[in-house]
């Protein structure tokens, strides 16, 4: 077993991944001792391609256990693997999820990240208990963490890195709703002067007839890999946690709408925001407008004016989110949103 080179969070880290880093047979049995060989029961989440479980180790510390499917197309799987080790490896951010080391063996592929107790952003959005904890406040600083992660991933990385399947399911949160970005096993390191065509992966935002349409547009340009396919999921998660829902039968209406100025209109920010919470109000009602108005200059039919990652963390940073607003939250309609849109860097 082997483990990327990370600085370790605190003391009792660095002893637990000193033992890992000479003894990767001691690290690899304490993981399967945790898991009593990865028993079903300590399972917290599936999916197609990997199981994720919990494992208390014997020092008390919990790790999030991604464990590989055995697949018959094993090229593939090997693939996802060695990407997110390569994703992950070199990089440090607050706002995505530590790996600490994995496991490639013909019985046993497993990546060890932290554990995040507060589980996945989309559960958080979906069960009702969790979404009345999940204020406004909570909200901004969520989207502001992912904001400052992909930030981090397309502009202060070198070569920079394309995550290529943002989404509330792979956003985890701690316990203090702070963001981490998961999952990289579609992720694309953009190496300079190559090619960098590739397949679409990740989740396909697709609602009706006429989206699929614009969809297949924005594929026909996204299948060159760049940060534009990272920033429209960006939005479109955004518009999921302001909304707390899923926010395709929304853009499907305007979308397809006869008239879509009339539409955006007579709609207000108000009436779309997640009826489950009380208004925003005082401070946070000027982060949260602010906030609507970049994801929708996210999803731009057109790619290349959309706002980059960087612009959109500077964006949300605190000083920038102080400007006042001219009228009351129930008073800005969408197509006031939709009329001033374009970032300055």
């Amino acid at each position: 077993m082997r483990k990327p080179d990370h600085e370790p969070r605190d003391a009792e880290d660095e002893t637990l991944f000193e033992i890992w880093s000479y003894d990767g047979k001691m690290a690899h049995q304490s993981i399967v001792e945790a898991t009593e060989k990865f028993n079903p029961r300590h399972c917290i989440g599936e999916g197609g391609s990997a199981n994720v479980y919990k494992a208390e180790v014997s020092t008390g510390q919990v790790f999030a256990v991604k464990k590989l499917h055995q697949s018959e197309d094993g090229e593939v799987a090997n693939r996802a693997f060695a990407s997110e080790i390569t994703a992950l490896a070199e990089v440090r951010h607050r706002n995505i999820v530590k790996l600490y080391g994995f496991c490639s063996h013909a019985r046993y592929s497993y990546l060890v990240y932290e554990y995040l107790e507060g589980g996945s952003l989309g559960k958080s959005i979906s069960s009702e208990v969790k979404a009345m904890q999940f204020d406004w406040i909570k909200r901004v600083n969520v989207v502001r963490g992912v904001a400052q992660a992909l930030s981090y991933l397309h502009h202060d990385c070198s070569p920079p890195i394309i995550h290529r399947d943002i989404s509330s399911n792979n956003i985890l949160l701690d316990l203090e709703y702070e963001a981490h970005i998961s999952d990289f096993g579609t992720a694309r390191i953009l190496k300079p002067n190559s090619p960098n065509w590739t397949s679409y992966a990740g989740t396909f935002w697709v609602f009706s007839s006429r989206c699929a349409d614009i969809f297949l547009a924005e594929l026909a340009y996204t299948m060159e890999s760049n940060e534009k396919c990272d920033v429209y999921s960006f939005g479109m998660v955004t518009l999921e946690v302001m909304m707390g829902r899923h926010p395709g039968s929304f853009i499907s209406l305007l979308l397809s709408s006869s008239s879509t100025t009339t539409t955006t209109q007579n709609i207000t920010l108000k009436e779309v925001l997640d009826q489950r919470l009380s208004p925003p109000r005082g401070r946070v009602t000027e982060e949260v407008v602010t906030i609507a108005k970049l994801a929708f200059a996210c999803l731009n039919a057109r790619p290349q004016s959309r706002p980059s990652m960087q612009q959109i963390s500077h964006k949300l940073s605190t000083r920038s989110l102080r400007a006042p607003l001219s009228e009351p939250l129930d008073a800005i309609t969408l197509g006031k949103l939709f009329d001033n849109t374009t970032l300055t860097p």
